[in-house]
């Protein structure tokens, strides 16, 4: 058995940079808040190659001395705390020490800074966790640190990093986060020579917005403002009916520090659950300021996390905030009016089915899905209850006929009638079933867009006006790296300047207007990682999937010669049963269901 040892500082460090240096970005994260924490007030981010070849941050904070530039390269040399109850008083961005010894053990490291004080600056390089030389350098007081060649000495650690317009975006999206951090501190942002953006000075949340997002979002956001005991928020919020198909444009930040709180990400949800379209997120760029001692930022190795000591408190404190600045928008003059409760979906939504009040139980009742083996086959009815006995569970689902019974025939239902312009109403042996127009169709049009991206034969049109696109950074980046599974797909989108792009041509079944939000939501299921970038078949069901919502348009006729068809046509796909997402197409009603709610 191998005797227990005491690691050597240098493989430590490696260690440690595994835990904390995940990609380039990470060590942009670590570099910029060791500037912000040294009281910058101009900071300028530049790299090359997605940070692989070059990555400097340079600061006009208070710089360091020969011997603090020594020490802040030893593990857990810090200037942020010095006893354990420090940690609930903190007030700096980092406070580990293990950043900069990380960095320069996996990379070729040069540290320059100099204070007010001192006439002449000290330079530090390190190679791979070697020490090479310390020496005088001339400079302006601050610091400016260079991390080249990363992960030269663990190059097992570079073949796990993505591409370099991948990496680029990540490095992007992390400079901006503290760049709204921190409004008061000028940034500048330099890729391969190229100034991606330089924001001056802000005195408003609002006009950094603007600085990096671009004018429009800022105009789509109103400031909000709220104070308890022990907890203040403030910072700007979408308007009513201002959604986003993912989370990415919702950004919390903790006593200024930019984080994923599942706490906060939840409460402005639920905020917005009757603002906000299902589905789609709110915006906001939210600032909580509590007491430090009342929140963890020691929770994550990389500290994106934290927990707070009362996460009901703060969570209701932050729904209440915001309902409470929603209420103000739908009650001032001109204001686009929220209601009580959600209004009622129109026919060619994608709302969920109601059940008509008339036929509404008073308390949930089972449903079953029936099994057709042919037409008007159905298992006899079972028999009626003699008093009401207590639901079951949950419904029933049904197994679709088997393979060997041949081609699936459409069940020989008598049509009876269209409730709510929505929802087909049949009689079966067996007792009543509802059809879901809407859903039947997207089962329909999600098996035929499925055949026709698997054949390669998608009906192509070509705009007269192409459509314009600005996306952020990370977002553009996977537009970059699918243009060509785009392409085999009908869409035709050309790079028309950094983070911006032309729609020149779209499938055949897309209307033009719903160009720019497929594509939006289509880059925010990439970001979520639901369609894989390597995997060319579970790709295209999730682009299928995803454009059943764009192609479904419902006949304005629901007449029986529509619904036999759309019967007919249901039947013969492979999954009758349900939509692409999963909801039931048909729910029965049986005998037995039905005497139960007539109390027979």
């Amino acid at each position: 058995m191998a005797k227990v040892r005491i690691l050597p500082d240098r493989v430590a460090n490696q260690i440690a940079a595994g835990e904390v240096i995940e990609r380039p970005a990470a060590v942009v994260k670590e570099l910029v808040e060791n500037a912000l924490d040294a009281g910058a007030t101009r900071i300028a981010v530049e790299f090359r190659q997605g940070g692989r070849a070059l990555m400097r941050v340079e600061d006009n904070g208070h710089g360091m001395g020969r011997d603090d530039a020594l020490l802040a390269l030893e593990r857990h040399a810090t200037s942020k705390i010095a006893e354990a109850g420090d940690l609930d008083r903190l007030a700096s961005y980092g406070f580990r020490g293990e950043a900069l010894p990380s960095i320069a053990s996996v990379s070729r490291f040069t540290l320059q800074t100099r204070t007010a004080e001192d006439s002449a600056g000290t330079e530090v390089l390190v190679n791979g966790g070697r020490l090479l030389h310390v020496r005088e350098c001339g400079r302006a007081p601050g610091t400016s640190i260079e991390v080249a060649h990363l992960f030269n000495s663990v190059p097992a650690r570079r073949k796990f990093l993505k591409t370099d317009a991948t990496e680029s975006a990540h490095i992007i999206h992390c400079v901006r986060l503290y760049a709204l951090a921190c409004p008061g501190t000028a940034f500048t942002l330099v890729e391969d020579g190229r100034v991606v953006f330089r924001s001056p000075e802000c005195r408003t949340l609002a006009d950094r917005v603007g600085e990096i997002f671009g004018r429009q979002l800022a105009t789509l956001a109103v400031p909000i403002a709220a104070e308890e005991p022990g907890l203040r928020m403030e910072g700007l919020v979408g308007r009513p009916g201002v959604g986003r198909p993912t989370r990415h444009e919702m950004l919390v930040f903790v006593n200024g520090r930019p984080v994923d709180s599942r706490t906060l990400n939840y409460a402005l949800i639920e905020s917005y659950h009757e603002s906000v379209p299902r589905g789609r997120y709110p915006l906001a760029f939210v600032f909580l300021h509590c007491d430090p001692a009342a929140v963890d930022v020691n929770v994550h190795p990389a500290k994106r996390e934290v927990r707070f000591r009362s996460e009901p408190q703060v969570r209701g404190f932050v729904i209440r905030s915001v309902l409470h600045r929603l209420r103000e928008l739908a009650d001032a003059p001109g204001s686009l009016g929220i209601s009580s409760a959600p209004p009622a979906p129109p026919v060619a939504t994608t709302a969920p089915a109601v059940v008509p009040a008339a036929w509404a139980p008073a308390r949930p009742a089972p449903v079953t899905f029936p099994r057709p083996a042919g037409p008007g086959a159905f298992p006899p009815p079972p028999v009626a209850p003699a008093s009401a006995g207590p639901a079951p569970a949950a419904p029933v689902l049904a197994t679709a006929p088997a393979a060997a019974a041949g081609p699936r025939v459409a069940p020989a239902w008598r049509y009876v009638g269209v409730a709510h312009g929505s929802y087909v109403l049949f009689e079966t042996p067996a007792g009543l079933v509802l059809l879901d127009r809407r859903a039947a169709h997207e089962r329909v049009w999600y098996e035929r867009l499925r055949g026709q991206f698997q054949a390669g034969e998608v009906p192509s049109q070509r705009l007269l006006l192409p459509q314009p696109v600005e996306l952020d950074a990370i977002a553009a980046a996977m537009l970059l790296d699918r243009l060509a599974f785009l392409g085999r797909h009908a869409f035709e989108v050309a790079e028309f300047g950094r983070n911006f792009f032309r729609i020149e041509a779209i499938p055949g079944w897309m209307e033009p207007a719903d160009a720019e939000p497929f594509l939006r939501e289509f880059l925010g299921a990439c970001r979520d990682g639901r369609v894989p970038h390597a995997e060319l078949g579970p790709a295209r069901e999730e682009l299928a999937r995803l454009a059943v919502a764009k192609a479904v348009r419902l006949p304005a006729g629901s007449g029986e010669a529509e619904v036999r068809g759309l019967l007919a046509e249901l039947f013969a796909t492979d999954s009758p049963l349900t939509s692409p997402s999963g909801r039931p197409t048909y729910i029965e009603l049986n005998h037995g269901e039905l005497a139960r709610r007539f109390q027979k």
